[in-house]
C-alpha cells in the first residue's frame, strides 16, 4: 500500500477570465480554492456601485491532490496549469503552504491600498526578509523591498514565479527582521 497523496496548493489559470466559474464549480464538489480579490467602484447609470472583482485575471488556486486536480483538468478544460522551468522542461508550480497562509491572509484584507505585481515588477535586491510584528497583518512574513513605480518600502509577500501582493506601507516598528 502506497503513502495517501498530499494536498498541495497548485498555481491554475481559468483561461478566458474564467476563475470566478472555476470558484463556484470547485466550491460546489468541496475542494478548497481561492481567487485573489480587489473592489471596484463602478458608474451605473448615475449610481456608483463598489463590486469585488479577480486581482489577477485568469489566476486561482487549488488546495488538493495530484490526483483530484488530473480529473479536474479533464473535466473543465478552461483550467490549466501555470507552470515554470525545472531543469529543462515545465513543471506545475505548486505553493508551499506557509507562502499561501501568508498570501492568502494580506489578499483577503479588504485594504485598498494593497499593490497586487507581476514577478518581474518587484525588484529584489537586497532586500531583508521580515515578519510583520503588530496590526491586521501580524505573523506575515516577506520581503522588505523598493517596489517599482514608488518611492517607498513595502513588505511583499511574494509566490515564486506566480504574483506578489504589496502591504500598503508599514511602520518600521511593526517590523522584525528574519
Amino acid at each position: 500500500m502506497g503513502q495517501p497523496e498530499q494536498e498541495k496548493w497548485w498555481a491554475m489559470s481559468a483561461v478566458f477570465n474564467r476563475s470566478l466559474k472555476a470558484k463556484d464549480i470547485l466550491d460546489a464538489v468541496r475542494v478548497e480554492n481561492f481567487v485573489p480579490m480587489r473592489s471596484v467602484v463602478e458608474v451605473c447609470g448615475r449610481r456608483r456601485v463598489r463590486k469585488s472583482v479577480p486581482a489577477i485575471r485568469n489566476l486561482i488556486f487549488v488546495r488538493t491532490t495530484p490526483s483530484c486536480i488530473r480529473e479536474l483538468k479533464s473535466r473543465y478544460l478552461f483550467l490549466q496549469y501555470l507552470t515554470h522551468r525545472v531543469d529543462g522542461h515545465t513543471e506545475p508550480i505548486v505553493v508551499p503552504d506557509e507562502q499561501m497562509r501568508h498570501f492568502i491572509a494580506v489578499a483577503s484584507s479588504d485594504d485598498e491600498h494593497l499593490i497586487y505585481l507581476q514577478p518581474e515588477e518587484v525588484r529584489f535586491g537586497a532586500g531583508d526578509r521580515v515578519r510583520v510584528r503588530g496590526g491586521v497583518f501580524e505573523g506575515v512574513e516577506g520581503v522588505f523591498v523598493r517596489v517599482k513605480g514608488t518611492r517607498d518600502k513595502r513588505v511583499v509577500v511574494m509566490l515564486e514565479g506566480v504574483a506578489a501582493v504589496a502591504l500598503v506601507t508599514l511602520p518600521v516598528q511593526l517590523l522584525e527582521a528574519l
